[in-house]
């Protein structure tokens, strides 16, 4: 068992939590846009920062990245680690005004925001998309493109690719803006443009997942898709 601190209190971790998990644990109130329990942290957005003591000397860096550790003393609420949330939020404020995750999160951390015409839904590369694409799913039809020698971008964004695509929709479930739309019509689906045939259960004749999803986890199990072709309701 890991004996640390939060804000003086005594905390006990086990091996492999984060400090993220421990401060919420306590009901501490940390923002995040591109953290989820079951993924690697990925540090992207950076409104979880707090404040370490770290051989001797304080300092920041975010939570959902800090493995619990032994002696670790942690401040959430010091003047630096609040006003590198706030700056954090800022500058995901000035990039994304209208979108409503950004905005909610600006204004709980005291930020002053303008009155939006329109709610925005924008991509804010919070990676939750292609890790989940990529760690959980296990196609990685999602992946970060980024500039560099040989890509003429404009700036960074998220690349799709059709063919590995098996329109299971956990890019849509995870996205924390709304960027990632899917859409249900009748025995289609619809996910970054790419039309899905979905399979109707054997059985209550309901609509309920891609055919692709279905042959993929058939592929990947060596599960019959006879047995896979009867929705969870009624197996």
């Amino acid at each position: 068992m890991i004996n640390m601190t939060i804000d003086g209190k005594s905390v006990q971790a086990n091996e492999g939590d984060s400090v993220l998990k421990k401060i919420r644990d306590l009901r501490i109130d940390m923002p995040t846009l591109c953290y989820h329990p079951e993924l690697k942290a990925f540090g992207a957005c950076r409104l979880c920062t707090v404040e370490v003591k770290a051989n001797g000397a304080w300092k920041l860096t975010a939570s959902c990245e800090l493995p619990a550790g032994q002696g670790l003393e942690v401040k959430t609420a010091s003047e630096k680690a609040v006003e590198a949330r706030k700056l954090a939020a800022e500058l995901l404020y000035f990039q994304y005004p209208t979108t409503a995750a950004v905005r909610d999160i600006a204004v709980k951390l005291g930020i002053a925001v303008t009155p939006a015409e329109s709610e925005g839904h924008d991509c804010i590369l919070c990676g939750l998309c292609t890790r989940t694409c990529r760690d959980v799913v296990g196609v990685s039809a999602l992946t970060f493109a980024d500039r560099g020698l040989g890509r003429d971008l404009e700036a960074p964004k998220i690349a799709f690719a059709a063919d590995r695509c098996i329109g299971c929709g956990s890019c849509a479930y995870v996205c924390p803006t709304g960027y990632v739309k899917m859409e249900s019509l009748d025995d289609k689906r619809i996910i970054w443009d790419k039309v899905f045939k979905m399979a109707a259960c054997n059985s209550c004749g309901r609509f309920f997942a891609p055919v692709e999803q279905l042959e993929y986890i058939s592929r990947t199990t060596g599960t019959p898709m006879s047995v896979l072709s009867t929705c969870m309701s009624c197996r």
